[in-house]
C-alpha cells in the first residue's frame, strides 16, 4: 500500500483515471445489457479464482474464522451475483405507468440510465463485501467506478486489488491505493455518484466534499442499534441470536445490536443465559477460538478498553492488547448517561438496561439514537412488535433476530437520518446506481392537447375540471 505522503506521480494517475472513466463512459460501451453481464459474469470467476486466497488475509487482518468469512464476505458477494446476474434482464426492461385521462391517448414510462462515474469508499469490518455488493450495483446499472478501500485491512484490500486489476480495465473500474491523502483527493474530483460506507464522522466529511461538486451520495452509517428484550421473549432463541449478532466479527459490525434494554422482570435470567451461551460457543478463554475475532487496529483497541467499566463487567471485561482482543464482555447496572452509552461502541461490549415499560423503553432509546442503522426487538406479542416497529425510526431490523434482514436481496438495506442516506442490495442496489428517467410519448395523429391552448373559454374551463375531479 501506499504511504501517508502522497507523490506527484499518483496524485496524476487519479486525476487521470477519473478523467479516462469520464470519457470511457461518454462512449456509452457500459449501456448494454450484454456488456454488464459479461463483466459481472467476469467478476465472479475472479472471486471463485482468489477465493482461498481471502481466508488468510481475513484471519491476519481480522481474525476471521473460514467460516464466518465465507458467511458474511465471500458467500455474500456470489450471492449477490448470482442473483443480479439472474434478474438483470427484467430490472433492464422499461417500466410502464399508468396515464391520466386528461392526457390519452399517450403511453408513460419509467427507464433506468446509469448515474456515470463512480466512487466507491469501503470500510474496514466487512472489507470484501462492502466494497463489491455496490460495485455489483454499479456494474449492473451500466456505470463506471473508482475503488477506494480502507488502509486498515492491507491484506484483504490487495487480493480486491489484484481482482479489480486482472479483470477490469482502469477506465471502467479501477482500484487506488492509499490512505487519506489519495481519498482526499479523490473527493475533489467530479464523480456523478460517491457511494460511502463508514462512520457518520467521515460520512459528515464525504457529503460536505460532495456538496462542493453538487454530487449526489449514498451513505451507509451507523448508529447505537437498541435491542429490546421484552418480558414475554423466548429467552433462549433471544440469547442464541443476540450473542450471534452483537460478538460476530468481534462486534465490528454497523448493524450489530450496540445496546440491549431487557425487561426488568426477567433481567437477571436474561444475564445467566447470556453468560451461559457466551461460554457455550466461545469457551472460557475466547481467546483461544477459532471462532472469534479480532479488533483491526491499536487505536480501536485502545478506544474500545476505555469504554469497560470493571465494576459493571459480568462477562469478560479482558483483554490483549498485543494481539488486538477483547473478549466478549456484557455490562450490566448501565444507565444512558454512561460513556459507554454516547457513541456507537463497534466492538465486543454489550451493555444492558432494564426497563418496566415498554413505553419508557422506546423513549430511552430515541434519546440515546434518534435514527439507528438497525432496531431489534425480541417478543412474541405482536402489538409490542407492531409499537417497536411503528414508535421507531430506524433504517431497517428484525423481529425475533439480528441481522438477518441484510441477507435477503429483496429487502433494501439503507439508514435513515444519521444513519444513512439511500438504500441497497438486489435491485434497490441497481435503482441506487441508476437514475430513473421518465418519458411521456403522446401520439401525433390527434391532438387532443389542443384544449390546453389558448385563447381560454370557458368551455374549455369546465372540460378542465371535469377531467381534473
Amino acid at each position: 500500500m501506499t504511504s501517508i505522503n502522497m507523490s506527484n506521480n499518483n496524485e496524476q494517475k487519479i486525476i487521470d483515471i477519473v478523467k479516462s472513466q469520464h470519457d470511457f463512459f461518454k462512449s456509452s460501451s457500459t449501456f448494454s445489457y450484454e456488456f454488464r453481464i459479461e463483466q459481472l459474469k467476469k467478476l465472479k470467476a475472479a472471486i471463485r479464482k482468489h477465493e482461498d486466497e481471502f481466508i488468510r488475509a481475513f484471519k491476519i487482518d481480522l481474525g476471521k474464522s473460514e467460516f464466518e468469512s465465507y458467511l458474511t464476505e465471500t458467500g455474500f458477494v456470489l450471492l449477490d451475483l448470482s442473483d443480479t446476474i439472474k434478474n438483470l434482464k427484467k430490472w433492464m426492461k422499461p417500466k410502464r405507468v399508468k396515464t391520466p385521462l386528461i392526457m390519452w391517448p399517450a403511453t408513460s414510462k419509467k427507464l433506468y440510465s446509469p448515474l456515470g462515474v463512480n466512487l466507491i469508499i469501503s470500510p474496514f469490518n466487512y472489507p470484501f463485501g462492502l466494497t463489491f455488493a455496490p460495485l455489483i450495483a454499479a456494474i449492473a446499472a451500466g456505470n463506471t467506478a473508482v475503488i477506494k478501500t480502507s488502509e486498515l485491512t492491507p491484506n484483504v484490500s490487495l487480493i480486491i486489488k489484484n481482482i479489480v486489476d486482472e479483470t477490469f480495465e482502469s477506465d471502467y473500474v479501477a482500484y487506488i491505493e492509499g490512505e487519506i491523502p489519495e481519498t482526499t483527493l479523490l473527493l475533489e474530483q467530479k464523480f456523478n455518484h460517491i457511494f460511502f460506507t463508514g462512520s457518520p464522522r467521515v460520512g459528515s466529511i464525504v457529503m460536505s466534499a460532495a456538496a462542493k461538486k453538487l454530487t449526489p451520495v449514498t451513505l451507509e452509517l451507523g448508529g447505537k442499534s437498541p435491542c429490546v428484550v421484552d418480558k414475554d421473549a423466548n429467552l433462549d432463541i433471544a440469547v442464541k441470536r443476540i450473542v450471534y449478532g452483537k460478538f460476530m466479527n468481534a462486534g465490528q459490525t454497523c448493524v450489530a445490536p450496540d445496546f440491549v434494554m431487557v425487561h426488568k422482570s426477567i433481567k437477571e435470567k436474561f444475564l445467566g443465559k447470556l453468560k451461559q451461551r457466551i461460554i457455550e460457543i466461545y469457551g472460557e478463554d475466547a481467546s483461544l477460538s477459532d471462532d472469534y475475532g479480532r479488533i483491526v487496529s491499536k487505536h480501536h483497541h485502545a478506544r474500545l478498553i476505555e469504554l469497560i467499566d470493571q465494576d459493571k463487567v459480568v462477562v469478560g471485561g479482558y483483554s490483549d492488547k498485543a494481539s488486538k482482543f477483547i473478549a466478549p464482555t456484557v455490562m450490566t447496572g448501565i444507565v444512558p448517561g454512561d460513556e459507554v452509552m454516547q457513541d456507537e461502541i463497534f466492538g465486543p461490549i454489550l451493555p444492558v438496561l432494564e426497563y418496566e415499560n415498554i413505553e419508557d423503553a422506546f423513549e430511552v432509546i430515541s434519546e440515546l439514537s434518534q435514527h439507528p442503522l438497525a432496531g431489534y426487538i425480541f417478543s412474541e406479542s405482536k402489538i409490542i412488535q407492531e409499537k417497536f416497529i411503528s414508535n421507531l425510526q430506524f433504517g431497517g431490523g428484525c423481529v425475533n433476530h439480528c441481522l438477518q434482514h441484510l441477507g435477503n436481496f429483496n429487502l433494501p438495506f439503507g439508514g435513515v437520518g444519521d444513519s444513512g442516506i439511500g438504500s441497497y442490495h438486489g435491485l434497490a442496489g441497481f435503482e441506487c446506481f441508476s437514475h430513473t428517467k421518465s418519458i411521456f410519448k403522446p401520439v401525433t395523429w390527434f391532438d387532443h392537447f389542443s384544449l390546453l391552448y389558448p385563447p381560454y373559454k370557458k368551455y374549455k374551463l369546465d372540460i378542465v375540471k371535469w377531467l381534473l375531479k
